[in-house]
């Protein structure tokens, strides 16, 4: 072109000796020219398209809030809304302070391997800060997961302390593990394990099985909802009770914004667009993606219709079961999404559907309180995913992607008339390595959150509903959505009862406010101190002596009850006054 040609012929001229450039000169110059301005295109191509992709992962925030939203009660809306801002807040921090400088920190061109980076802590080297936007919100993403397994039950701090940890330390060291070049069990390394490495494309093991075995070992330890599995005496119920969520709408909005982030989440992870045949991957693993999800759905519909068919007679169609097993298919095709057939994403997504139904009731038998059944769709089907890899990578798929096809899924080669299992040995190493380093270190972590009264709520607050402890929610907001009854206002009253006891025993002895789990008076979290009304503090004025002398001797019933749903009971005032 004429901007191109003229500046080289400025250029050649001003340097030649004869003031004339040579026609080979001139048309190299103009090539250079030419490459330059390409490859810039494609950087900026680049940068945009992980940047798009980055803010299609990031919107699946709010559909994970929403999911959450809607599977509990009324009285848990805004406490559940808040702690999953709270999920991308402390994932953000702890990612960018030494969460991407552990998981990818001094790993470019790297060809020893480490188990955990060292560089580019706060950002600091980092050239291309796209890829960091976009490796944090699959971070966030993992950290979220835990978010709705433990709602309607965990304070406020837990969630932002497991946030930060997750982001910062456990998430990072398995990115490095299975994606950097530095990693043990990576297929870039130069050197990958068994000649294969593990393959995972955008995060089925990474992403969900990290996020799903967390979700499982905080609500082992943190225990089921108040009268989920027990009643108030600490009993098994006969039936475990059933806490509807309070709008399906909201989860099945929550579904689709998933699913629409998915796309963002698979076909984002090839990172470069403008790479050779990117492009085609880029369609196949989107394709691969909706079968997936539609085919996990399907399954999961069908056989809780069969079952509930056989045992009561009538045919029915739960939506939840339909949504949650769309979610399963699409964490199943996550980690093979790029490297096996369509065909084969279809009987990955019924499988997911399968095992997330049988799993679902087996966590309900085994009183293990999960309120979005997200260890059955995340962790279960992280597995699997990774497993269907194993079975079903295609040859020339994995040359497309990985650039080496000799190791193939076990079905694969039974086709080249071997039984080379080696890519599936490496998926099996994988997932025992991501379900061993996250119990080694999360189980001790929220195993001292609860043992310092930190990780569950008060039970008192638990049954009035969190918003009312946490969010700073009205008592007549809640009574005008109707759910509350007479038994209800008992319980609120004995919650504001006891909140004004602990304040008046602050200002007599200086009694600091703990959790019940620390088998102290009254179990009052210390974010109770935050809800307490202008007007509560001016009425402690008028409470007298011998107020408060009876409020000891008389202990409630509520009370008693509350405390015995948590396996613990209250000292009287009488014990330390």
């Amino acid at each position: 072109s004429e901007s191109t040609y003229q500046p080289c012929l400025i250029n050649l001229t001003a340097t030649s000796t004869d003031g004339t450039p040579t026609t080979d000169a001139l048309l190299q110059c103009i090539s250079n020219s030419f490459d330059s301005t390409h490859t810039n295109t494609n950087s900026s191509i680049d940068t945009f398209f992980l940047l798009y992709a980055a803010s299609l992962v990031f919107f699946m925030q709010s559909g994970f809030a929403m999911i959450s939203a809607g599977c509990v009660r009324i009285n848990n809306v805004q406490n559940t809304l808040l702690k999953n801002l709270l999920d991308a807040c402390g994932a953000s921090l702890g990612f960018y302070t030494v969460g991407y400088a552990f998981a990818y920190g001094g790993t470019k061109d790297a060809t020893s391997t480490t188990f955990i980076g060292t560089e580019n802590f706060f950002l600091a080297g980092v050239e291309n800060d796209s890829f960091w936007l976009f490796q944090f919100a699959f971070c966030a993403t993992s950290a979220t997961i835990v978010a709705g397994t433990l709602a309607e039950r965990c304070q406020m701090s837990a969630y932002l302390a497991y946030s930060i940890m997750l982001a910062a330390f456990v998430y990072p060291v398995v990115v490095h593990s299975i994606w950097s070049q530095a990693g043990f069990l990576s297929a870039h390394n130069s050197n990958p394990l068994w000649g294969s490495g593990m393959v995972d494309f955008a995060g089925g093991c990474v992403v969900h099985l990290t996020g799903g075995m967390t979700a499982l070992i905080a609500t082992i330890i943190l225990g089921p909802r108040t009268g989920r599995f027990y009643d108030l005496r600490g009993k098994v119920l006969d039936k475990p009770k059933e806490f509807p969520g309070h709008s399906l709408a909201l989860q099945c909005l929550g579904t689709f914004i998933l699913w629409f982030g998915w796309y963002g989440f698979n076909a984002g992870s090839i990172i470069s667009l403008t790479l050779e045949d990117n492009y085609l991957v880029v369609s196949h693993t989107a394709i691969n993606t909706t079968l997936s999800a539609a085919a996990g759905c399907v399954m999961t519909l069908f056989l809780s219709t069969v079952v509930a068919e056989r045992f009561t007679g009538e045919v029915t169609f739960n939506l939840q079961y339909a949504m949650n097993g769309c979610l399963s298919g699409l964490v199943a095709i996550t980690a093979g999404c790029s490297v096996v057939e369509s065909w084969a994403s279809i009987v990955i997504g019924l499988v997911a559907g399968a095992l997330y139904w049988g799993c679902s009731q087996l966590l309900v038998k085994r009183r293990i309180d999960d309120a979005v059944d997200a260890i059955p769709v995340h962790m279960v089907n992280g597995i699997w995913g990774s497993i269907s890899v194993g079975l079903f990578a295609e040859p020339n798929l994995l040359q497309a992607v990985y650039g080496t096809s000799t190791h193939v899924g076990w079905f694969y080669s039974w086709g080249r008339g071997s039984a080379d299992a080696i890519l599936l040995a490496c998926q099996v190493v994988g997932i025992l390595f991501v379900i061993g380093w996250v119990v080694g270190t999360m189980t001790p972590f929220f195993w001292l959150l609860h043992y310092f009264g930190y990780l569950r709520a008060d039970s008192l607050e638990e049954v009035v509903g969190l918003d009312i402890g946490y969010t700073g929610a009205e008592r007549g907001g809640c009574n005008k959505h109707g759910n509350y009854n007479e038994e209800m206002d008992e319980y609120l009253k004995e919650y504001e009862h006891r909140k004004r006891e602990r304040i008046e025993l602050k200002k007599i002895r200086s009694i600091p406010a703990s959790s019940i789990h620390q088998e102290r008076l009254h179990g009052n979290s210390y974010h109770g101190r935050r809800i307490i009304t202008q007007e509560m503090i001016e009425s402690l004025d008028t409470i007298g002596n011998n107020e408060m002398v009876e409020s000891n001797n008389n202990t409630s019933d509520i009370a008693n009850d509350s405390a015995i749903s948590n396996g613990r009971s209250h000292a009287t005032l009488s014990e330390v006054a």
